[in-house]
């Protein structure tokens, strides 16, 4: 059965949300939201463009993010493959959504709002890391804000050690290009070389 109106699918998840789910949004960076947003190394980036949506991994140091202000958050684009879709699609569509992770907390953190591309030269030397300066930042103006309740992590036991899969036991990043590439791209040369290649393009 296929729910395609919202009257089935909301009867189906009675009763309402309680209070909690509801006041929780705010249409800022309230200062327990400030806590969360600057002990978050990783967020995935969620955008839309033409051709569709896109979600995006972002990580640096804790406190990557920067709050300029209660209704504004940068986010520095550091170095990547250069393929921007992102990028691409917030130059298109301001429209995203940021999911910040902290590592051994169950409570994730949420934020809904509107991103332009900023190349502002100060800005970005504002966010340079051994010199290097990311080529964009992300300025975010913040539209709700939210914490997320445990439970998806609880399930997951994403922190938990014995959940820790061996990267060996999975496809490796060359073995994943080769077979795409037909042995062209990738291979065992790439994933030696990986380790290096990626410690001198951090930043």
């Amino acid at each position: 059965m296929i729910i395609d109106d919202l009257e089935t699918l909301e009867a189906l998840y009675a009763p309402a949300p309680v209070p909690a789910s509801i006041v929780k949004v705010a249409d800022r960076i309230t200062p327990h939201y400030r806590a969360l947003i600057e002990a978050s190394p990783f967020l995935a980036l969620a955008t839309v463009g033409p051709e569709g949506l896109d979600c995006s991994p972002r990580g640096d140091q804790a406190g990557f993010v920067r709050i300029q202000d209660e209704r504004t958050l940068i986010l520095p684009d550091r170095r990547g493959n250069n393929r921007i879709d992102s990028l691409r699609n917030v130059v298109r569509d301001p429209r995203v959504a940021l999911m910040f992770l902290i590592p051994g907390s169950g409570t994730t953190f949420r934020v809904n709002g509107r991103a332009v591309v900023s190349a502002d030269p100060d800005l970005l030397r504002s966010f340079a890391v051994d010199g290097k300066a990311p080529r964009t930042c992300l300025v975010v103006t913040v539209v709700e804000a939210y914490f997320q309740c445990a439970r998806a992590i609880v399930r997951s036991g994403l922190w938990k050690a014995e959940s820790q899969v061996d990267p060996r036991d999975l496809p490796s990043p060359g073995a994943m290009l080769a077979a795409m590439s037909e042995d062209a791209v990738g291979g065992d040369d790439y994933d030696k070389a990986w380790p290096e290649r990626a410690a001198a393009s951090l930043w």
